[in-house]
């Protein structure tokens, strides 16, 4: 790499405007913005993995509105009025993604979410505040943020009661199911490469298998370290690594949170479809086709599942296939064909990360396992910031 070419020097590793370091969904949609804004940047992404590599690619594809006992902690957790913010966010993300990308391209069904209620009067206690699930105490928290929620949806119910479907999906062990309306599902990997191809078409490089390791400023420029015996100029970076974003920025509050998957086998007459959580969200599936995919599970082992490690483990599978088994399919005949793991970036508050650290570096991370809804809006909000245009 000492002997580069001044074609490559002069292209490819030529000094920069910007570099972004991280090519997920924020880095992408923060690219976008950025030349949006500004058509004449240089913008350069810098990629550690052969692909995006965190949980851009590697989570469960859920355009994610977020459930009701979901949305009930991060009021109580947050405040009502950061939890609206974060929820108006998320909305506002999936719609722009709609505007820009067809469902087509990316993927996209919109079959609506749900929540189960689980029958063990312990099950959500501390998310509904009540001592068991009691339907009439549920209902008013239905009511109460569907009025909540009525500004930001533009929906009479976002939430209702749908018990009525918990023998037509099949599920076992469940007193109560609960619909999600704006909720949809979309495939990770798809959204990524048209992301990919849209910036790229606007003039942005985009490198992979290069990791930035430090930096150093050297009069108004940055001079980026990298694994390889190379070197990058930069005016600007955007650090948009989410859950390892410490290891440029150690001061940041983040910690790295692993959620596990599992695919099924086809199933023959699967009968739902749509995006489900469970647990506060702890637990999600939803339909892949004709498949099942299911995901988390970490609130059974949170320590170990605090970890960059992106590898599956036997308690976190064994307990997944367990609720696949005795909740989502019971009797039914599937093997396990695929497993993987994602890390997302986590806090101490669910709200994203999104600073200038000083003049010339940036961040916007901590996306808190909403990235896929987030990025949008996370992206405009710090390439206005970049661009001195976030009046």
């Amino acid at each position: 790499m000492n002997d580069l070419s001044v074609w490559e020097l002069e292209s490819f590793f030529a000094p920069t405007d910007i570099i972004i370091a991280g090519s997920g969904f924020v880095g992408l949609w923060s690219a976008w913005y950025l030349k949006k804004l500004e058509p004449k940047l240089s913008i350069t992404i810098l990629e550690r993995g052969l692909i995006p590599t965190g949980a851009s690619t590697r989570n469960a594809g859920f355009a994610c509105f977020g459930s009701l006992t979901e949305l009930i902690s991060d009021a109580d957790k947050m405040g009502e009025d950061k939890m609206l913010e974060l929820v108006t966010m998320r909305y506002k993300g999936l719609r722009r993604i709609n505007k820009l990308f067809s469902k087509k391209e990316i993927g996209f069904e919109h079959h609506g979410g749900y929540e189960l209620i689980a029958e063990d009067p312990g099950a959500d206690v501390n998310a509904l505040d009540v001592n068991t699930p009691d339907i009439n105490r549920l209902r008013s928290q239905i009511d109460r943020f569907n009025q909540l929620l009525k500004k930001t949806v533009k929906m009479q119910k976002t939430f209702r009661m749908v018990n009525q479907k918990i023998a037509e999906f099949g599920f076992t062990g469940i007193r109560h199911l609960i619909e999600n309306t704006p909720e949809a599902q979309l495939h990770s990997g798809r959204l990524c490469q048209a992301l990919l191809r849209l910036v790229q078409s606007m003039g942005v490089t985009v490198l992979n298998n290069i990791e930035i390791t430090g930096y150093e400023k050297t009069g108004d420029h940055l001079r980026l370290h990298t694994n390889l015996p190379l070197s990058f100029t930069t005016s600007q970076l955007l650090v948009c690594t989410n859950a390892f974003a410490r290891q440029l920025l150690p001061q940041l509050d983040i910690l790295p949170a692993r959620g596990q998957v599992l695919v099924t086998s086809p199933i023959e007459g699967l009968p739902f479809k749509g995006t489900f959580h469970y647990d506060e969200g702890f637990y999600y599936f939803r339909n892949l086709g004709n498949r099942v995919l299911l995901g988390g599970a970490r609130n059974k082992a949170f320590e170990a599942e605090a970890t960059e490690q992106m590898t599956t483990t036997t308690q976190i599978q064994d307990e997944l296939e367990r609720f696949l088994k005795e909740v989502i399919l019971p009797g039914r005949n599937y093997t396990i064909d695929h497993r993987w793991s994602g890390i997302m970036g986590m806090g101490s508050e669910k709200m994203p990360i999104v600073q200038a650290v000083d003049k010339q570096i940036c961040c916007a991370v901590r996306m808190s396992g909403m990235g896929v809804a987030l990025a949008p809006i996370v992206g405009e909000k710090v390439a206005r910031m970049m661009t001195g245009k976030d009046s």
